[in-house]
């Protein structure tokens, strides 16, 4: 084998092998601890309601209630969150727009500047700044990336993560409830796929963190177990108390 094709090699085996983790989450992270919280909440609500001694039916619209009031909770907090943060960010780019376009030289030197500080030379810092900086959207999205840490033409939607954040909890919290919706009478068979689920989503969390599937899994499923625990425990004393 050639010197050129042993290299060739090795460049596609460490491109192949150089891989790192979503560190973000991207969708993955907010649609799957979304649904985690709609388990939780769903799972500790009904259980502290069944610790009352209360009728099936009292469970089952306990559940759907929280089920529907946590969801659209949770898009309604998500899309003021998100909608705020757009609104800032906009405010300051366009603060940085007028700035580019009243001293666009100081705007140049402030790039060059950035550009020495992390290690370039005077002369090339300036030479990169100047060709950066003719077009005025690029030299926007540049000043974005380094002064503000973001990027222009991607800025979260407050429509999608107020949709995402409705389904996902959604989702969650209908697994306490879907046993009873089957038919179910006792709440056994709720906590058991309750649980189940707090297990798979403490898994699939795995992928975005260094924690091996069954670590993450079971730690989720001890934090949701001793949640409808204490629940169960208070529904059944103030129960009691009120009785």
């Amino acid at each position: 084998m050639s010197v050129i094709d042993s290299t060739a090699a090795l460049h596609v085996a460490h491109r192949d092998n150089h891989t790192h983790r979503d560190v973000n989450g991207g969708w993955l992270r907010p649609a799957v601890f979304g649904a985690m919280d709609g388990l939780v909440s769903n799972l500790a609500l009904m259980t502290g309601v069944a610790g009352g001694a209360v009728d099936r039916q009292t469970i089952v619209i306990t559940g759907l209630a929280g089920l529907a009031a946590g969801a659209f909770s949770m898009a309604a907090g998500e899309y003021t969150s998100v909608a705020s943060q757009r609104e800032l960010v906009e405010a300051e780019l366009e603060v940085e727009r007028r700035e580019l376009r009243r001293h666009p030289k100081d705007e140049l030197l402030e790039l060059a500047a950035l550009y020495e500080s992390r290690g370039v030379e005077p002369r090339l810092a300036r030479e990169v700044a100047e060709q950066l900086s003719r077009d005025p959207e690029q030299a926007l999205e540049i000043h974005a990336r380094e002064e503000l840490g973001v990027d222009p033409d991607d800025l979260p939607s407050p429509t999608v993560a107020a949709i995402s954040s409705f389904g996902s909890f959604a989702l969650g919290a209908l697994l306490p409830v879907l046993p009873y919706l089957l038919g179910a009478t006792a709440l056994w068979p709720a906590v058991i796929l309750a649980l189940i689920g707090l297990f798979a989503c403490g898994a699939v969390v795995a992928r975005v963190t260094a924690r091996s599937w069954w670590y993450s899994g079971l730690r989720q499923l001890a934090l949701g177990g001793a949640a409808a625990g204490v629940t169960y425990a208070l529904g059944a004393l103030f129960g009691t108390a009120v009785g």
